[in-house]
């Protein structure tokens, strides 16, 4: 089976350990994973700001990038909705104001074709138990594009309650956002910051080691909260704990 990598920007940016654990997991379980170079950004922060003239570009860029793959996998909930929601949308409006007609069916074409890894690993690829081992007590916080428009319910818990030597632990308010909201984030800082610190607060809670989660995004926001606060919980994306093994282990 062969699929393409999308990394996402913040992945490529700023935690480049998350892309390499995925092609880990990927071809560990027999699958040949290519990175088209041609990739950039999907265009959600413009979108999200309310430029949506200025996303179409990177919608035809993103089509072009991952032309001829039957799955394109990312690390990130956020950036498949973004292509699965929100590309049609942006390419209907296009067509219906009389332009970028080719949108429709580029949107059309690449959106099916977007699976969020946990997606990818349990609907397309069948297992939960991937053979990954992680020594450490876990609690889960799900992203909002996660939950509610990629509806991934509990596929991600699956994964992680068959990783040898893990144990699960229930995060109080798990449903509740995070206060990152990317855009959201730097026009609204004291009530994202506020946010933030409440998620960081049950999390402490719960006792564990680590604060799992399947979107970089979230977990960095939530992350930095949890070290300015001095909290002895780290923050580390799903992709790395299920690439871990007895051989190879992730921090």
């Amino acid at each position: 089976m062969r699929a393409a990598l999308f990394v996402t920007c913040v992945n490529d940016a700023l935690f480049p350990t998350t892309a390499i654990a995925v092609v880990r997991l990927l071809e560990r379980l027999g699958v040949q994973v290519d990175f088209p170079a041609a990739q950039t950004c999907c265009g959600q922060a413009q979108y999200n700001t309310g430029y949506r003239h200025e996303t179409e570009p990177l919608v035809r860029r993103m089509g072009r990038a991952f032309e001829g793959y039957p799955y394109v996998v990312t690390p990130s909930a956020s950036c498949a909705a973004m292509v699965r929601d929100n590309y049609p949308r942006i390419a209907r409006k296009a067509a219906a104001e009389g332009r970028g007609g080719e949108l429709v069916e580029v949107a059309g074409s690449l959106a099916p074709r977007v699976y969020e890894l946990t997606e990818f690993l349990v609907d397309v690829l069948g297992v939960t138990d991937v053979g990954a081992y992680y020594p450490h007590k876990v609690t889960y916080h799900p992203s909002c594009h996660g939950l509610r428009l990629l509806r991934l319910g509990d596929r991600p818990r699956k994964l992680l309650e068959a990783v040898k030597g893990l144990e699960l632990v229930e995060l109080p308010g798990a449903e509740e956002c995070c206060g990152f909201g990317g855009t959201f984030a730097v026009k609204n800082a004291d009530v994202s910051a506020a946010m933030g610190a409440d998620k960081a607060r049950s999390a402490v809670s719960t006792g564990a080691d680590v604060l799992c989660g399947a979107d970089n995004s979230c977990l960095m926001h939530i992350g930095g909260t949890l070290r300015r606060q001095g909290a002895p919980l780290r923050a580390v994306h799903l992709a790395e704990i299920l690439a871990s093994t007895e051989e190879e282990r992730h921090p």
